[in-house]
């Protein structure tokens, strides 16, 4: 009669654990590289507000709103329909114009060496991204549709694109009051306006806006 063969207990508790401390390994890494990316987009909310004051500390002018850009930095001056020097980026966070402010932006603060990156506008690389692959952008907050009226206080918003609901709720918890339509960051699906979504999907892509 042939002997069966199996595994003991011990063999099975040792397998378990193995496999428990992999799945373990595995979560920790997820939740670093999660974190990583989350630190990367506060990065941009962090920096890009502080390269926008440096600028207007050193020529009395805010980066795209400076209409003697060309003397200042040797950049363009916006000639768009109503964008004059008022103190305030006109036009959409997200402009492809090289004759709106809020297009200009970067190129003033690249040419002023205060970010880096294409001080051209033609090329494909100007336009700035986040770790995700979305645009960034910096407007007035009467110029900025994609959040409504009156939702914000300040004069400024940057925006950031395609953050996953995931990274955006840290993001509003790091960095705001972790409520997706309240306070100085909102939550919005790119394309619907609203002052926020009131439940964030964690698989889904949103648009992260904060006032500043």
């Amino acid at each position: 009669m042939k002997k069966q063969t199996g595994f003991s207990l011990i063999e099975l508790a040792i397998v378990l654990v193995i496999a428990g401390l992999l799945l373990a390994g595995v979560m920790r890494g997820q939740e670093l590289i999660a974190n990583a990316k989350v630190k990367s987009l506060a990065g941009d909310f962090r920096n890009i507000p502080t390269y926008f004051y440096g600028y207007q500390d050193r020529f009395r002018a805010l980066p795209g709103d400076d209409h003697a850009a060309d003397v200042h930095v040797g950049g363009l001056n916006a000639t768009g329909t109503g964008q004059t020097q008022n103190g305030l980026i006109q036009g959409e966070w997200n402009s492809t114009s090289s004759q709106d402010e809020s297009f200009l932006v970067w190129q003033h603060l690249r040419l002023a060496g205060l970010s880096s990156g294409s001080t051209v506008p033609t090329q494909a690389n100007y336009v700035p991204r986040n770790s995700e692959g979305g645009q960034l952008g910096v407007t007035s907050v009467s110029t900025l549709t994609a959040v409504t009226a009156n939702t914000f206080n300040s004069a400024h918003a940057m925006c950031s694109d395609a953050i996953l609901g995931r990274y955006a709720s840290q993001l509003d918890t790091m960095m705001d009051d972790g409520v997706a339509n309240t306070g100085a960051m909102r939550i919005v699906e790119n394309g619907l306006p609203s002052s926020g979504v009131t439940t964030v999907d964690a698989g889904r892509a949103y648009l992260v806006c904060m006032s500043f």
